[in-house]
């Protein structure tokens, strides 16, 4: 048999697992509580490499697997076996990779290890030294290669120990697993008795559709964040009637969802009182509370039942990164560029319910804490990092107002869909997820009916080094005027409402285009897609910050021609506080008047004065046709345009003409005929 060829196990009887072998402290596990598993994905089959140093049992192991016997003689390398879907629980195939542990096979032991979802790392049980070599070679052999997937330390030949040199599994390998995190269990086995053999591959398996690592903090030796996070959640909605326990009905009611099987009375006693032993917190007079649901929960873990805590992640819609898995998150896709995404007003209402349910004191802002709070059922705060982070509008003490709330979510609606959802869900949002979005009509749709029906509006702010573009983004967030100057190398946004008329809330988001990366982000056909109006701002005090500004104007406007992406733009001389430079004014004036847009804007947020700045935005893309720059080039087209339509109505005119008066000879004709 060639090396290439593989072997097909053709056993078809399911493998009883008792409770692994771990390195874990020993603690009661409630039957009732342990249900089905659930694999991780929809995976087709997972690949184990086997390695270690040779004669410690690996070739003899895939073969007492397969053959379900112990083989009398192997060759030094076995061809890839395959073990059929039905051999474990999970119903996911398994295939053994058996690898060669000389020196110059080295390079195709590598590559196998880099393609494994798993490996099994092999030492024999009456070779102390081969066992010393897992963390002197081999394990360091893992690490050099990258190697990401967990490992199983499994010790073959354990009928072959000493009996004088008997040692505890756990006091062997204690320190090992302390020092290679990446080891999940360790067990012993015997090809000869097959004693633990399929244990091993039981293992390997549940490694990978059940991996411990997103659920358990080696360090702290306890629950990771994201997971007592992803409980939390789970325990909110399975507290149906808010009081902060889940009382013996709700504690029911999880189980039937997680495992498809009802607690006896007597079994939710057994629980509340292992846990109030254990967790005098745990419980109190209604029932089960947050800690004791952490409890019971890292209970499974540490006794080694991955995968019951995996099925009740799992049934919650959670994947392996801890998150919301696609299927729980509807996204509507969209089928143009210059389309975007908004709530809708049912998720508003929601978010204007949560704000007021967190504004405990009733002042109208959310201390830091409060929002921290709100995101405590998530895997993370979205807010704490670019490009949200003070993307909103704060007070002083840095506390966020209602505007500034509802803009930050549609700043992450607009930049994020998938991640909006996931959090508006993720922080209790029980409606159709499907109904929490909704796709805008394309912005070249809306220049073309001079209409538009969005809330959320996006405007690019283009500008020379130190125009005062930071300025205007700070000013709609209501920040203070600073004097110093921090240039910008990356974008940032600003986001909040705008009253219109005192009637109509609109939320306007900046985005501060950095002047170095223009060249780079003309370079994507569709970069002026999302963009509903372009802003250009100059120092009215510097002539060079103007004609900057005047290039990247030209350069914006001719590359919306190119792709079709006309955008309706407007000018902002800035710093109208200093004594403006005429000749720039007026060459601002003259090229908007060319162009057909508005003229400059004058501002000065040293002064305080915007000039109702932020409500001209909003006004320009409220009414995209007035703002639109028309070049020599669009005047020719647009005149080209009117003429053919105008010769087209001449054309069909002429036509109407002649069939109207081939009608009257013919009825003239008729008529001559029949006095006749």
């Amino acid at each position: 048999m060639n090396s290439s060829d593989s072997i097909d196990c053709p056993k078809t009887h399911r493998v009883s697992i008792p409770t692994p072998l771990q390195i874990f402290s020993s603690v009661p596990c409630f039957p009732a509580m342990v249900g089905p598993f659930s694999a991780g994905g929809d995976r087709r089959v997972v690949r184990v490499a086997i390695v270690g140093d040779g004669g410690t049992g690996k070739s003899t192991l895939v073969a007492a697997m397969a053959s379900e016997s112990f083989p009398e003689s192997v060759p030094p390398v076995l061809p890839p076996t395959r073990l059929p879907h039905n051999l474990y629980p999970d119903s996911v195939p398994l295939t053994l990779i058996d690898t060669p542990s000389s020196f110059e096979k080295q390079g195709a032991r590598s590559e196998e290890l880099k393609r494994a979802d798993t490996v099994v790392l092999t030492y024999a049980c009456d070779e102390p030294l081969s066992f010393e070599r897992l963390s002197t070679y081999w394990l360091p052999e893992l690490r050099k290669l990258e190697v990401k997937a967990p490992v199983i330390v499994v010790g073959c030949k354990l009928d072959l120990r000493n009996e004088n040199q008997l040692v505890s599994l756990e006091s062997l390998t204690t320190n090992i697993m302390q020092q290679f995190t990446e080891i999940v269990t360790c067990v012993e086995c015997s090809a000869v008795t097959l004693f633990q053999v399929p244990e091993v591959f039981y293992f390997a398996l549940k490694a990978v559709l059940h991996p411990v690592d997103p659920l358990f903090d080696y360090k702290r030796h306890g629950l990771t964040d994201p997971c007592v996070r992803a409980l939390r959640r789970i325990f909110i909605l399975c507290d149906q009637d808010m009081d902060g326990a889940l009382n013996d009905e709700e504690l029911n009611e999880f189980q039937v969802k997680c495992f498809n099987a009802a607690l006896q009375p007597s079994e939710i006693v057994k629980v509340k009182s292992i846990v109030q032993q254990k967790v005098p917190a745990g419980v109190n007079s209604v029932g089960l509370t947050f800690p004791g649901f952490i409890y019971v929960n890292n209970m499974f873990l540490q006794k080694g039942r991955t995968e019951t805590l995996w099925a009740v992640l799992r049934k919650f819609g959670y994947d392996n990164d801890l998150k919301l898995r696609d299927d729980f998150l509807p996204v509507p896709s969209m089928h143009a560029s210059d389309q975007s995404v908004e709530l809708t007003c049912e998720a508003v209402e929601f978010l204007n319910d949560i704000f007021q349910l967190l504004d405990t004191d009733k002042d109208l802002t959310l201390r830091p804490a409060e929002v921290d709070n709100l995101f405590d059922t998530a895997p993370e705060s979205p807010w704490n990092n670019a490009p949200y982070k003070d993307a909103a509008e704060k007070t002083d003490m840095g506390y966020i107002s209602l505007n500034g709330f509802l803009s930050q979510w549609a700043l992450m609606t607009l930049l994020d869909p998938k991640l909006s959802l996931a959090n508006l869900i993720y922080i209790g949002y029980k409606g159709n997820p499907a109904a929490a979005l909704h796709i805008t009509r394309k912005r070249s749709l809306n220049r073309k009916k001079q209409t538009t029906k969005r809330n959320v509006f996006q405007c690019y702010v283009f500008g020379s080094k130190q125009a005062g573009k930071s300025a205007l983004l700070y000013s709609l967030l209501g920040r203070p005027f600073s004097n110093n100057y921090v240039p910008t190398t990356v974008e940032q946004y600003a986001a909040n409402v705008i009253e219109l008329k005192g009637v109509t809330r609109k939320i306007l988001i900046l985005r501060e285009i950095p002047e170095d990366r223009l060249p780079e982000l003309l370079s994507n056909q569709d970069f002026l897609a999302a963009c509903d109006v372009a802003v250009f701002v100059y120092d009215s005090s510097d002539e060079y910050s103007w004609k900057k500004s005047r290039d990247l104007l030209e350069k914006v406007v001719k590359h919306g021609e190119l792709t079709g992406y006309r955008t309706p733009c407007l000018v902002i001389a800035a710093k109208d506080d200093l004594s403006p430079l005429p000749r720039a004014v007026l060459d601002s004036f003259k090229v908007t008047q060319e162009l057909g847009i508005k003229a400059p804007v004058h501002v000065s947020m040293k002064l305080g004065d915007s000039s109702n700045v932020y409500n001209k935005i909003i006004n320009a893309a409220e009414n995209p046709h007035l703002s639109i720059p028309e070049t020599e080039i669009s005047r020719r087209k647009k005149q080209n345009h009117q003429f053919h339509r105008s010769l087209i109505f001449a054309l069909v005119g002429a036509a109407m003409a002649v069939a109207g008066l081939t009608a009257c000879r013919v009825r003239a004709a008729k008529k001559n005929a029949t006095t006749a």
